[in-house]
């Protein structure tokens, strides 16, 4: 079962910084590096999570995630495409897949992934949306569509954590609220011990 709180960063270099705090559950979403160091990544990643008792998340790069023995990866719906399910399945690595729509949703959901992401819930500050901000009350109807774990992505900030929960989300995947932060650990922190407040 994943954490409450699902930290996405953009490079191991947060690791040494955000792994001490007690961060239990984070994705690692990189872009725009070269093959090999996207390879070297999620290897220290993987050695520095396992170290640390978190669980690591590989974003889009299955096969990186695959070659190192990585746990878990999580899949846009254009990696769908090209991933190897039973590669990944026989491998005993979980995956998530982000949700936009309900035909996604249907996409997703017969795959049975171990966690389904919707957003944007709100506004994302970190990168280019294609998609219209969801809001509140799209995210209950996927709540009631499927017992999967669910992910709540998108614009999500500590002042709106508690409404993203009541309204069915399992977890919240949040960046720019923490990465973006002026400072980042304590955010972190903060995060952390409001997640307590947050018990299914």
């Amino acid at each position: 079962m994943l954490d409450r709180f699902y930290l996405i960063i953009d490079g191991t270099q947060w690791l040494p910084r955000i792994l001490p705090l007690g961060v239990k559950c984070l994705q690692l979403r990189i872009k725009d590096k070269s093959e090999d160091e996207i390879r070297s990544q999620v290897r220290e990643a993987k050695q520095l999570c396992d170290k640390a008792g978190a669980v690591l998340i590989v974003n889009d790069h299955w096969q990186a995630a695959y070659d190192a023995n990585v746990g878990y990866v999580h899949l846009g719906q254009e990696d769908l495409k090209t991933a190897d399910f039973r590669a990944l399945r026989s491998a005993g690595i979980y995956y998530g897949v982000s949700t936009h729509d309900e035909a996604e949703l249907d996409t997703a959901l017969a795959l049975d992934p171990e966690y389904v992401a919707f957003g944007p819930i709100y506004n994302s500050a970190t990168k280019e949306m294609h998609w219209q901000p969801k809001g509140l009350e799209t995210l209950k109807r996927w709540r009631a569509r499927t017992s999967k774990h669910l992910v709540a992505i998108g614009g999500i900030t500590l002042d709106r954590a508690a409404e993203v929960f009541e309204s069915g989300a399992d977890s919240i995947a949040t960046i720019s609220d923490v990465i973006n932060a002026p400072n980042p650990e304590h955010r972190t922190t903060q995060w952390l011990q409001a997640s307590q407040n947050w018990q299914r």
